[in-house]
């Protein structure tokens, strides 16, 4: 193939995935999945008493029917719509100025402490953007597409891509074929001139080979997608990743 861009997840991929926790437990701050609940308990305690565990349990709930959908329909609800599920299904509501505040610090949690880049990755980006064009390609679990592009420039990972395809603005999340669309029309190259990198398999790696790209499996921080992986390849440093995309590239 002619590889012209390179399409790269971001969780586990670009960023380490709760790298941040240690860095919250030293400032004395809850974990994420702790802060999420105590921030709407809270506010719903405000208005009407309510036990912690039950909004614990509603949370739990709406989180198992977010994962479902996003596995087997192809959508990431953003976190203002997780939320109106979580309150329809125990029936309360929030005022609108604090159920907008608490959406806020929800999105704006991996911003306020965020999270590592993966080692190397720097080094990587420079390198291959000399040759290729770069984007992201991610999906939204709880930090949206504007706070993910703003942790990119905070760690100046940013201007290394010259497109973003982010869950919550596409419409869809991977493996849908919208996504890679999304990212090949911004840079301007059809999705079979692009190579993906990401860390699962059903997402990331049977969703861009069945559009026909080549993917490839970073495993440097998530490896459990190793064993069963249909990847062209398998990365494990980031310091190796040119080398691969320049494997497949016969142009």
């Amino acid at each position: 193939m002619t590889v012209r861009a390179i399409s790269f997840d971001l969780w586990d991929t670009v960023i380490h995935d709760d790298s941040d926790e240690p860095r919250r437990s030293a400032q004395g701050l809850r974990s994420k999945k702790e802060e999420r609940r105590h921030l709407l308990w809270d506010a719903l305690n405000r208005t009407q008493p309510i036990p912690y565990e039950t909004v614990a349990i509603a949370y739990d709930v709406a989180d198992a029917a977010f994962n479902c959908v996003w596995h087997d329909q192809f959508v990431t609800w953003t976190i203002g719509e997780r939320l109106q599920v979580l309150l329809d299904g125990i029936g309360r509501t929030l005022p609108e100025q604090d159920f907008a505040a608490i959406v806020k610090e929800h999105e704006e949690m991996e911003i306020t402490v965020p999270p590592d880049a993966i080692e190397g990755v720097a080094d990587a980006l420079a390198e291959l953007s000399k040759r290729y064009r770069l984007c992201v390609v991610s999906d939204a679990i709880v930090s949206p597409g504007h706070c993910l592009r703003q942790w990119l420039g905070m760690k100046g990972l940013k201007q290394y891509f010259s497109g973003f395809a982010f869950s919550d603005e596409v419409g869809h999340s991977k493996p849908h074929r919208d996504m890679f669309a999304s990212a090949a029309r911004q840079v301007g190259v059809k999705i079979t001139d692009m190579v993906h990198i990401g860390d699962r398999d059903h997402n990331d790696i049977k969703g861009s080979q069945a559009l026909g790209m080549k993917a490839i499996l970073f495993t440097g921080t998530r490896d459990r997608d190793k064993a069963i992986t249909t990847a062209d390849a398998i990365c494990e440093r980031y310091r190796d990743l040119p080398e691969i995309v320049a494997r497949f590239d016969t142009a």
